[in-house]
């Protein structure tokens, strides 16, 4: 099947054009947060967040289907248990002797422990929660589409107003601080941010894709961009492409589409990181 097809199928599948519409959307939201997690080197605490809300979104669901929680929705419980890992991780990095990592990896596996204990009693098998781990991109309902423009508006928003306060939390915390500026809330609400973008996000292209889009892009960016909003609108650009791609592809092999575009980004990063060693050890 040649890739016109594919652009031709949008005008007749308005699942596809679900898929696009999310993708594009999805990368907006992680251009810019990514572009904090990355500079800010909190890559391994998206990976933790990701991975505790199967403990939230577990316990949602068993008190759904055990105790007519109607209200207990499994983003509700995700949204809440990435919020509270957060600010976990973040008192224990500012304020705590013990190391970081030690406590992430501690959430990442209790988290997820807690999850499939809850999955495991609740009556039945949910197939919706086990989207919420490998993603949904071709399921993606209307509904879906409105809570992602949502947050590319809160995150776009928090971007343009606290753009100086999360640069300084990025690059140079210390001058921050002699500066005046209250630097560990200004990381909290970045971590609550990142929480919030990964939450929103796990319903539509899963965990692993999440942690894929918040970091290749933006790595590939900053081989590019000399300013941090420079990345962003980089990262953002080629997020969309990468996603676009991934969904061609994956349309035209009959592949799952995001294993297809986590592939792609990944091959697209190594020869960008290849050709730019290569030029550097070219002689001149």
């Amino acid at each position: 099947m040649p890739m016109s097809d594919f652009f031709n199928a949008l005008t007749e599948h308005s699942f596809l054009r679900n898929a696009l519409l999310s993708a594009i959307l999805a990368s907006i939201a992680c251009g810019v947060v990514g572009t904090y997690v990355v500079t800010r080197r909190i890559t391994y605490i998206a990976g933790g967040i990701a991975h505790c809300v199967l403990g939230g979104m577990g316990a949602a669901l068993y008190f759904q289907e055990v105790y007519g929680w109607t209200w207990a929705e499994p983003i509700l419980g995700a949204l809440v248990a990435a919020i509270i890992a957060a600010m976990i991780i973040g008192l224990v990095s500012l304020r705590a002797r013990e190391r970081e990592d030690t406590v992430i990896g501690a959430l990442w596996a209790i988290g997820m422990a807690i999850g499939i204990l809850f999955l495991f009693k609740t009556p039945g098998y949910n197939s919706d929660l086990m989207s919420y781990l490998f993603g949904n991109f071709l399921m993606v309902r209307d509904f879906d589409l409105q809570v992602l423009v949502i947050l590319d508006i809160v995150v776009v928003l928090a971007g343009l107003v606290f753009y100086n306060q999360f640069l300084a939390v990025c690059f140079d915390d210390e001058f921050a601080r002699l500066r005046g500026l209250p630097v560990e809330l200004y990381y909290l609400a970045l971590l609550g941010l990142t929480a919030l973008t990964v939450v929103l996000l796990i319903s539509v292209v899963g965990i692993v894709m999440v942690i894929a889009l918040l970091t290749l892009p933006v790595a590939i960016a900053g081989h590019f961009s000399r300013t941090l909003w420079q990345m962003m609108l980089m990262a953002s650009a080629l997020s969309m492409a990468l996603t676009t791609g991934g969904l061609a592809l994956s349309f035209d092999s009959d592949l799952p589409t995001g294993a297809t575009t986590i592939a792609l980004a990944g091959l697209v990063y190594l020869v960008v990181l290849g050709g730019r060693r290569f030029l550097r050890k070219k002689p001149r």
